[in-house]
Formats: C-alpha cells, structure tokens, sequence
C-alpha cells in the first residue's frame, strides 16, 4: 500500500513533532482532568504544595485619627450576578455567581475639627454644652473569613477561558456590589443615629467624672 511518504512530494512530520505535539496533549488532558475533578483523587498524584515567599510588610504611613466610633453594624447580603451574551445561549456564554457577601460598617463622629467654639462652660464648671458634627458612615468592610461563593456557572467559552485563570474579575465584580448593597442597607439602618446617641453617652459619661453635673451635647 503506498503511503503520503511514498508519494513523490510526500511530507511526513519529524519524531521530533510527533513528540511535541503529544506532549501538548498529555498536558492539555492532565490540565482538564485535574481543573475539573474528572478522575477523583488524581489531584493528589502530584503532590501539590504551597510556600509563602512574600516579603516583609513594610510601613508606608501612619494617619493620626480624631474621630470616635460610635457604633459597628454587621451586615450580610447574597448577592447574584449574571452576565449573559447577546447572540449565543449562556451554555456557550455566560456566567452566574451567587455570592454570599458579610461585612461590618462604622458610624463615627469626627472630633478633630472641634475648638472652644464647640464647647460652653459655666462660671463655677458645673455645666458644659457640647456641639459636635452630625456621625458619618465609612465604607463597608468586607470579612474575607465569613463571605464566600455559593455557586459559579459559567459557560463553555468562559470555562475555558478560567482553565488557567481563577478569573479575578469575576470575583471582584460580586465583591464590588456586595459593598454597594451593604453600604445602602447601612444608610437605611439608623446606624448613623446610633452613633450619635453612643457618642453623646460616652462625653457626658467623661465629663461627670470630671465634676460636671449637667451636661448637654448636640449636633449639627
């Protein structure tokens, strides 16, 4: 029987390509078994293992703080995220993360900006007035120990693309409005309210222990 390498003109590819090209394919296979369990335990064949050879952390700055927290509130939302393509079915391309998201908010008041203006004393300092700014929120904190993916659906396309990828974009977008909801809900929960009366509680607290029979704190 004649063959292509038989044939005037004939190519046959090198031992040498015939080598490469299977190793590709060894490698390709290995990367889809092991990303996507597809054999249980062949994972462990290789004997992974994880060292930390991060630097030491450096100071890059410290920032004086004059601001009192008044109150701490802890939040959680599930938050799901879908992202579908315009022309092919989500089995091709697109994603869906149900992302459960736990993060905590302070109320605080700013102190630092106070002078004797802010502040009245009677004659024989027995009553003081207090006038401070009205509490402002900070920006939610997400706890990495306690927020975690649910479930992750992606599509052909997007799967392969994650083969050599733990596709960070994905996770920071349900991160980002993780934050967003938890901060809206804080607006909504009195929180700042609570930071008020707290901080009011802890001044009028300090100055009866320095003597002060009668003393008032506003805002505003």
């Amino acid at each position: 029987m004649e063959t292509s390498s038989d044939r005037p003109g004939g190519s046959r590819r090198p031992w040498w390509g015939r080598i490469v090209a299977g190793v590709a394919v060894l490698v390709v296979l290995i990367v889809l078994v092991e990303r996507f369990s597809l054999v249980p335990g062949f994972g462990g064949l290789f004997g992974e293992e994880t060292r930390d050879r991060s630097g030491p952390a450096l100071l890059k700055s410290i920032q004086d703080m004059a601001r009192y927290e008044g109150a701490v509130g802890n939040f959680q939302v599930v938050v799901d995220l879908e992202k579908d393509a315009a022309l092919l079915p989500d089995a091709i391309r697109g994603t869906r993360t149900l992302y459960v998201g736990s993060g905590t908010v302070g109320g605080y008041v700013d102190l630092g900006a106070l002078d004797e203006r802010n502040v009245t004393v009677n004659g024989d300092r027995t009553k003081a007035s207090i006038r401070l700014p009205h509490a402002v929120l900070g920006t939610a904190a997400l706890d990495p120990h306690r927020s975690y993916a649910v479930s992750k659906q992606r599509g052909l396309l997007d799967r392969l693309g994650d083969l050599f990828s733990d596709n960070p974009a994905g996770e920071q977008a349900v991160q980002k409005l993780a934050v967003q909801h938890i901060d809206e809900a804080a607006r909504d929960s009195g929180l700042a309210e609570r930071a008020e009366k707290n901080t009011a509680s802890m001044l009028e607290g300090l100055l009866r222990s320095l003597g002060y029979r009668e003393v008032t704190v506003a805002y505003g």
